[in-house]
């Protein structure tokens, strides 16, 4: 098989390597070019992290480039899926963005497309043969560095159903639920509930798919401390950290995420590749 792996940065396959050129017009165009012949006999594997539509677009390029000549698209490997999180539209106006996405892709005709840690089963149910690779091995390898058994800690009722799988896979890690209410105009956060009385002193592990301002986690921190938690630690499949790692790491020993989004140089932050057997 073949690899193109387009975000230099992101080298997830090793496979053979397609050699190839990228940049950008100065009309803001994304283009790729092949540089030389591939056997079409051989299938290929694409991987891209999409953080922009630009990104997306270079992705476009490259899979017509290939199919002009003759080559056919086995798996593609697409870290954190873009638009995960607007999987509803709840004002109207607004488009149903992760299926915006999942059309262009679903163009491609990818016999498989692998996501990690998608946010919710819409895109599964948008996304044409799709592969839904869970953070199990993830938060595993993450307990593994800490070597304690930390409560699982599930930031709200959109988490449950994914924590109590990881709880299994794990060998039956306790859980604690949580909730928070959101105003879904605003986007502000209020009302955070941690459902134990005492917990003990014991060491928390809040897991999720993403963390952008990290107004969730800091507001259930807060909570957690109130009731009696030991130290606090944080993982996140797909972090962007738009609001940076400062009030997060008030409440938090140590952030543990993936390179699904970009890389992330920081003493208090562990970054785990998803090369590392993460993402099968």
């Amino acid at each position: 098989m073949y690899a193109l792996n387009l975000d230099r940065n992101f080298k997830f396959r090793s496979d053979e390597q397609i050699s190839y050129e990228s940049f950008t017009f100065s009309g803001g165009e994304p283009h790729v070019k092949i540089n030389a012949g591939i056997d079409t006999n051989q299938p290929i594997a694409l991987t891209q992290r999409i953080n922009s539509f630009n990104e997306l677009g270079m992705l476009c390029m490259a899979v017509d480039a290939l199919k002009r000549m003759g080559a056919t698209i086995e798996e593609l490997y697409i870290p954190c899926f873009p638009g995960a999180r607007q999987d509803r539209v709840m004002v109207t106006g607004e488009p149903l963005s992760v299926k915006v996405y999942a059309d262009i892709i679903n163009c491609f005709k990818a016999a498989k497309v692998f996501v990690f840690d998608p946010h919710s089963e819409v895109t599964s149910a948008v996304l044409n043969n799709s592969v839904s690779i869970p953070n199990h091995k993830f938060i595993k390898k993450m307990i593994e560095l800490l070597n304690v058994q930390p409560l699982l800690i599930s930031p709200d009722g959109g988490a449950l159903k994914k924590i109590y799988k990881l709880s299994e896979f794990l060998g039956g890690a306790e859980v604690v639920e949580c909730s928070k209410s959101r105003d879904i105009k605003t986007g502000s956060l209020t009302g955070f509930k941690v459902y134990s009385n005492d917990l003990k002193g014991a060491d928390c592990l809040i897991v999720d798919d993403i963390c952008d301002g990290g107004a969730t986690f800091t507001g259930l921190a807060a909570e957690l401390k109130n009731k009696n938690a030991g130290r606090l630690f944080l993982a996140v499949s797909h972090g962007i950290f738009s609001r940076g790692f400062d009030g997060l790491l008030n409440h938090f020993d140590i952030i543990f995420t993936t390179d699904s989004i970009r890389e992330i140089i920081h003493p208090r932050v562990q970054q785990l590749k998803l090369s590392d057997g993460l993402f099968s």
